[in-house]
């Protein structure tokens, strides 16, 4: 019979508790933390955003989950307040101890979280469009998946002045932090361009009346309305005016100009007409109504949940939520941990992921994921099951 030595036995324990830890990082959940703003005047796109999430995180779940792991999603409601957004996120990382996490889903709230969740070094997927969310050198392990608040700008500058071939603008934002550092970056981006506008006006988003506004507009001689302003009600008032102006000046800007909810706030129906807003190539039909594949794909799967019918909010962010939680698992499969320096590895490698939002593509240097082909301009009122029509390429 062999004869059981000490270092033996010793050699036989630590092989025993090796084993033991291997089993149980199988067996382990990968934790996700989800900041969402699911109430609160924000909700609108987190509710939508957060179904593509769950469907995302049910379906891998139902496969096997990620190397034999299954996810486990810890959601936070911030209820669109950054002081909650932040003791959430404090929560998520230090209590819960998450291996990721996704969100806050608008730039307030994340200005205050990033800084917060890079330092407890955990991997964080940006939904957020403002630029500054991501740095590759003081935010490490951030990586923003949605597009830039830049590339809406940029796309919808382009259309104004190349397609419809206006020079004579008008950039109208609201009071709002973001309101008014996105109309600073319009002007700086025409200024680039050898464009000055001939009228620049902030708003406050609950003034009811802007014929005040518009009138200076059109003394100036503006030639086309760029607001930015994720502020819907606002942006129904801006149409209204127009509208009951008899002005037929054409409106180019944010994506909120396009949103279900404006549709309801508008005197008239014609008073959409004439107005084209930043979108996504992934959630734009062609003249038959189709979207690309993967979007198509993703729709199918995913319509019986939301009820079978015709999707009645934007599809993007469901799209977009989905694709944070595949991230997520091809991060994963490609570490073979949930090491965060490891994912951070895998991300900035990462070429070309094919997603239903997007393809994304990271680097060393360069946090944003969205390429900027993926960014079109829409007709604003051509809203159909969750997704819109490509606006014209001539005037």
């Amino acid at each position: 019979m062999l004869k059981l030595t000490a270092a033996r036995a010793a050699r036989l324990l630590v092989l025993s508790f090796a084993f033991a830890a291997s089993a149980a990082s199988a067996q382990s959940t990968i934790r996700i933390g989800w900041l969402s703003s699911l109430t609160g005047p924000l909700s609108s796109a987190a509710i939508a955003e957060n179904q593509g999430v769950q469907f995302a995180v049910d379906e891998i779940n139902a496969a096997g989950g990620v190397n034999g792991r299954k996810l486990e999603l810890i959601t936070r409601d911030t209820s669109g307040e950054p002081t909650k957004a932040v003791n959430l996120a404090k929560q998520l990382a230090f209590v819960d101890k998450v291996d990721f996490i996704i969100g806050p889903v608008n730039s307030g709230e994340s200005l205050a979280t990033v800084p917060i969740v890079a330092k407890a070094g955990i991997p964080n997927l940006i939904i957020g469009t403002i630029d500054e969310l991501v740095d590759a050198q003081k935010f490490p392990l951030a990586f923003r998946a949605i597009n830039t608040n830049k590339q809406w700008i940029e796309a919808a500058n382009d259309y104004a002045l190349n397609v419809l071939k206006r020079k004579k603008i008008a950039v109208i934002g609201d009071t709002s932090g973001y309101g008014t550092a996105s109309s600073k970056v319009a002007q700086d981006l025409l200024d680039k361009a050898g464009v000055k506008p001939v009228y620049v006006a902030l708003v406050d988003p609950n003034k009811t009346d802007l014929t005040d506004e518009l009138n200076k507009a059109k003394a100036a001689g503006a030639d086309v309305i760029m607001p930015w302003s994720a502020a819907t009600g606002l942006l129904a008032r801006l149409f209204n005016t127009r509208g009951d102006m008899g002005w037929d000046v054409p409106i180019v800007g944010h994506p909120a100009m396009m949103a279900p909810t404006v549709r309801p706030l508008l005197n008239k129906p014609e008073y959409w007409k004439n107005a084209f807003a930043a979108g996504y190539l992934s959630t734009t039909y062609d003249a038959k109504g189709k979207l690309p594949p993967r979007t198509q794909a993703l729709m199918e799967k995913i319509r019986p949940k939301l009820g079978k019918g015709e999707i009645d909010f934007m599809f993007w962010w469901i799209a977009l939520g989905y694709d944070t939680v595949k991230i997520v698992e091809h991060a994963v499969k490609t570490a073979g941990s949930t090491d965060a320096a490891a994912i951070g590895k895998v991300l900035e490698n990462t070429r070309d992921f094919q997603g239903s939002y997007a393809t994304y593509t990271w680097s060393k240097e360069n946090r944003n994921g969205y390429p900027d082909h993926a960014i079109v301009v829409n007709v604003a009122g051509s809203f159909k099951d969750g997704s819109f029509l490509a606006a014209p390429t001539s005037p």
